[in-house]
């Protein structure tokens, strides 16, 4: 049975409370294939996840990817998945944060969480003095017009994966390859580059509780 739901404040049933997991620098492909694995083997009892780890070199394309968007120069390995969106790039000094959640005993629908996760983002910006927003018809979050942090999920069985990530303190220059989330020219941007010295673990880190938080 699933977890009755929580009363206005009352402690949450443990499933509501997702186990955050650090898994640090790890590939693409493995950590894909396990996200799908868990979502096909959760039942109504299992916990949400939230993992947060980098990725070594790898531009990933969503179901709504075009051919003209993809790299047009490099040897960076391209993985074609099964998130929304189009094409982005993930690197080391990259904070991403997947979100491995039971959206149906949440009575959570996309747009919400899309906006809940945008928000954690914003907030967490915040936190360091810098003005973030959204762009409507572009997903992700952005500064002075430059995308900091980009959004996709995939939703199976009343379930999510995949995630997001925000840009911290990463060689930029692979963005330049492509045309970032399908926009050609779109300016992209970095913690760093702003001023925040917070590493990528801690900022990784801090946007997976600032999820939690606004998911509570």
């Amino acid at each position: 049975m699933a977890p009755a739901r929580p009363a206005d404040h009352s402690p949450l049933p443990i499933a509501y409370c997702p186990v955050i997991k650090r898994l640090g620098l790890v590939n693409y492909q493995p950590t894909y294939e396990a996200m799908r694995r868990f979502t096909a083997e959760r039942d109504e009892g299992s916990s949400d996840e939230i993992w947060t780890l980098q990725h070594p070199p790898v531009f990933t394309v969503g179901l709504a990817g075009r051919a003209e968007h993809l790299p047009r120069s490099g040897d960076i390995p391209v993985e074609h998945i099964d998130r929304g969106g189009q094409i982005t790039y993930h690197g080391p000094g990259q904070a991403i944060v997947y979100l491995l959640l039971d959206l149906s005993r949440r009575d959570l629908k996309v747009r919400q969480l899309v906006q809940l996760v945008e928000q954690a983002a914003i907030d967490l910006l915040a936190d360091f003095n810098i003005s973030a927003e959204r762009v409507v018809g572009a997903p992700g979050v952005y500064v002075a017009g430059a995308k900091i942090a980009a959004l996709g999920l995939r939703i199976r069985k009343g379930c999510c994966y995949h995630g997001i990530s925000l840009n911290v303190d990463m060689d930029l220059a692979p963005f330049s390859a492509i045309d970032p989330c399908g926009f050609p020219g779109l300016r992209v941007t970095q913690a760093r580059d702003l001023g925040i010295a917070a590493g990528t673990a801690e900022i990784g880190e801090r946007l997976a509780e600032k999820v939690i938080k606004h998911l509570q």
